[in-house]
């Protein structure tokens, strides 16, 4: 039992919320017919770089002899930590990049290029992101493995939808058909609706598809969201990735070759900070002679010779808006307390190291962007619990034990 005495206002949020889990599991509504679960299924979603993914080969030209140019099945193409050293990361560069059309507004793959994501309704594809033998890059292991030592079970009662991160929503149409119908399977199953939990960019596919969804399918088949270091209002970091590569300072990375991927990956494009929250005034990028806010992402894009990022983000910037809230009881925790870049100030567009301008947030997402769960506090009937965690980083929020430990109660209240 959690006390109540000498709480900071994060343990505050966390008492007032059991105190209402008690009451609301009185209170669930289950498939007619049917007993309440003791723990509600779980569906995770990951975020950006948050799944792996697969490739399959049978391409026309290679931009080394050394890359491979016909595979015979498909391969992991992320995360596989060999194809990112020296000389090899252009092979992997060359089958992740995307071709973006502009008279159909979509992308597609290089020729001779099959991307896909495997292990749809499965979790080991977002626990961990490299697929060896001996996995080392955890993502979403941490929270399965707590998951079932409380009694659930991979890939029954938990599971996951991974999703192919580089594009944006509307390109992924057939994915959401595939969540809705993996939650209502489990709802069925389980005689009661589901939690969601979604950690970065997730969180705005989810919202996306929560939007898209009727009040009484959300009554029915959701019993909560819980968000994880969201970037509702877009994400500053990205103007860099866009203008000369962002290679969080992994040192064989060179910032212009990941640019390639980072510019024709549509979700970069999507994540640009935007105008409904975001001052008008702040200046995101600076050089010697002019400055951007975001109502001067046109003239940006134009700026660093990549035009195809304004019509990218003119594709995009609609799907999801933010300010309107998701209509399910909603958990948002969130990281604050680190140096996070809200700006860039370069000498020219030929510089890859600006001068970084830094704020509040996770070291990822801005804190204006994280904390904007806030304004649905009062624009829904649904509770909507905001819980910050200072001096969690955007990936470590995955691992943390007081992230753990809330999801744990959210599923099992004492």
């Amino acid at each position: 039992m959690v006390s109540c005495h000498r709480l900071t206002l994060a343990s505050l949020q966390l008492c007032l919320f059991l105190l209402v889990s008690l009451t609301d599991s009185r209170s669930l509504k289950c498939s007619p017919g049917k007993v309440c679960p003791d723990r509600p299924p779980v569906v995770l979603i990951p975020g950006d770089l948050g799944n792996q993914l697969e490739v399959k080969l049978d391409k026309p030209s290679v931009v080394h002899f050394f890359c491979c140019k016909k595979t015979k099945d498909y391969v992991p193409v992320w995360l596989n930590l060999e194809s990112l050293l020296p000389g090899f990361i252009d092979c992997w560069i060359d089958n992740m990049r995307l071709l973006y059309n502009r008279t159909s507004h979509l992308t597609e793959a290089p020729p001779g290029v099959d991307v896909r994501v495997p292990g749809f309704g499965l979790t080991y594809s977002l626990e961990h992101l490299d697929s060896s033998i001996l996995p080392m890059i955890k993502y979403f292991f941490t929270i399965v493995q707590a998951l079932v030592e409380i009694g659930y079970t991979r890939n029954d009662d938990v599971r996951g939808a991974p999703y192919d991160w580089r594009k944006a929503p509307n390109e992924n149409k057939e994915y959401f058909l595939r969540l809705k119908q993996m939650i209502e399977e489990m709802a069925n199953k389980a005689g009661g609706p589901v939690v969601l939990i979604a950690h970065s960019m997730g969180n705005m596919y989810t919202l996306y598809f929560l939007q898209k969804q009727t009040q009484a399918w959300k009554d029915l088949y959701i019993k909560a969201f819980v968000s994880l270091g969201s970037p509702w209002a877009g994400v500053a970091k990205t103007l860099k990735a866009m203008a000369t590569g962002e290679n969080d300072h992994i040192p064989f990375i060179e910032p212009l070759k990941i640019r390639t991927l980072q510019r024709t990956a549509v979700s970069t494009a999507w994540l640009l900070p935007f105008a409904h929250t975001w001052p008008k005034d702040m200046v995101l990028v600076s050089t010697s002679n002019t400055s951007y806010t975001v109502q001067d992402y046109k003239r940006f894009f134009k700026d660093i010779d990549y035009e195809d990022g304004w019509a990218m983000r003119q594709d995009t910037e609609a799907l999801v808006n933010a300010l309107n809230p998701p209509g399910v009881t909603v958990h948002c925790l969130y990281g604050s307390g680190i140096p996070t870049p809200q700006g860039y100030n370069y000498t020219n567009f030929s510089d890859t190291n600006p001068t970084v301008i830094n704020g509040d947030g996770d070291g990822t997402v801005n804190l204006l962007s994280a904390t904007l769960c806030k304004h649905w506090e009062n624009n829904q009937k649904q509770p909507v619990y905001t819980v910050e965690l200072p001096g969690i980083q955007h990936i470590s929020i995955l691992s943390n034990e007081k992230t753990v430990n809330y999801i744990k109660n959210v599923l099992l209240p004492p």
